[in-house]
């Protein structure tokens, strides 16, 4: 039996599908649940590499460190009648539709993150995956961009209400800016935000500049990227960016947020990541954990809307390497079924990728722009 230091904790379970806006939605809960099925299909969920582990909602305290307690409230009488019209503080039809039972929903998405860094900022495991979270577009006093509860910032904020000495690196890799965990924590020097996404000029929210720093501590570090950057554009972001700035802020805790909406098939970005590219920067994420803060690492699912082919394969890699596992490329047989009963057709393996030919051919283009970006940013650490 593995000791509880050196496991990982699996934050989930079914009750997190009720985060859900409903029938024709980009953001399918599925995308988390085939995800957690290919994980345990590979054998992963052994309480030797990683440990099932029950999510609790947030409590109000919790939500209320992050959010205006009337936004809260809103949300829960939202909750309770969704069929109003509803159009008030970023809940509204289109991207964020009220439904019955959100502010459960969204409270155990919180509470999940929650448990995640408390398993891991109280020894019991060394690293922790809460595949639901990562909804960091969510603000004090609004909703944004499928996100009702900032799970993220709710559990960073938990964890600095009980160690007030603790210092949080988080690490945010979603196709989108991670808008709203930076504005949380814009002022706060013990917590460094590190987006790395496709630029504001082209895609939701807008926002995420080199030039967004943090207010007097250098507490924020935006790395915009063109639109069909590939892996290599990423390894340079990480290895001449992101390495660094953390290591300089030396955290005694990573969190991260792994959206799989950088892959170039998603149907609402236009980046060019691969599976392999997302392996690449696990593995090294893991191995910066190692070194800056005894590898203490919580991980966040987020973006990813090719739900059934690329998001599972992605984020069951992100397990892998949370487990410090390598797995064989050939996917489970029941998994495959599954999501062939979905209509979807399977992905041939786990690594299976082809770029497109159009991004392949533009790949100087987008090393170039990205190298002028980290220039940029590289000269303001």
């Amino acid at each position: 039996m593995a000791s509880a230091g050196t496991t990982t904790a699996l934050v989930y379970d079914d009750r997190l599908s009720a985060y859900r806006f409903g029938d024709g939605h980009p953001l399918r809960p599925e995308r988390v649940s085939l995800a957690v099925d290919l994980i345990g299909a590979y054998g992963l969920v052994d309480g030797e590499r990683l440990v099932a582990t029950e999510p609790r909602p947030a409590s109000l305290e919790d939500l209320h460190r992050v959010h205006d307690p009337r936004y809260v409230a809103f949300v829960q009488a939202a909750s309770d009648s969704p069929d109003r019209w509803v159009q008030h503080m970023g809940i509204s039809p289109g991207d964020t539709p009220a439904f019955r039972g959100m502010h459960e929903a969204a409270a155990l998405v919180a509470g999940a993150t929650t448990v995640a860094v408390e398993a891991v900022t109280s020894g019991r495991h060394a690293r922790a995956l809460a595949p639901a979270g990562g909804l960091h577009h969510a603000h004090r006093d609004r909703a944004a961009g499928f996100c009702v509860y900032n799970d993220v910032a709710v559990a960073i904020a938990a964890a600095l209400a009980r160690d007030p000495a603790l210092r949080v690196a988080y690490l945010d890799i979603d196709a989108h800016h991670g808008d709203g965990v930076q504005e949380a924590f814009y002022r706060e020097p013990r917590v460094l935000t590190v987006s790395l996404h496709e630029d504001g000029r082209y895609l939701y929210p807008g926002t995420g500049s080199w030039r967004e720093r943090g207010e007097g501590a250098g507490t924020a570090v935006n790395v915009p990227l063109p639109p069909y950057a590939t892996a290599e554009c990423y390894r340079i972001a990480f290895d001449e960016v992101i390495r660094p700035a953390v290591r300089a802020f030396g955290p005694g805790l990573i969190v991260t947020q792994n959206g799989a909406d950088a892959h170039w098939s998603d149907p609402l970005t236009s980046l060019g990541q691969t599976v392999g590219g997302y392996e690449w920067l696990f593995e090294h994420i893991v191995r910066l954990a190692d070194e800056v803060c005894a590898g203490r690492l919580v991980a966040c699912g987020g973006g990813g809307y090719a739900w059934a082919t690329a998001v599972p394969r992605i984020w069951t890699l992100l397990a892998a390497s949370l487990a410090r596992v390598s797995l064989a490329d050939e996917l489970p047989g029941a998994w495959v079924e599954r999501v062939r009963g979905l209509g979807v057709e399977p992905p041939r393996s786990l690594r299976a990728d082809v770029l497109p030919p159009a991004i392949e051919a533009d790949e100087a283009e987008t090393i170039r722009l990205t190298r002028r970006v980290v220039e940029s940013l590289v000269a303001t650490l």
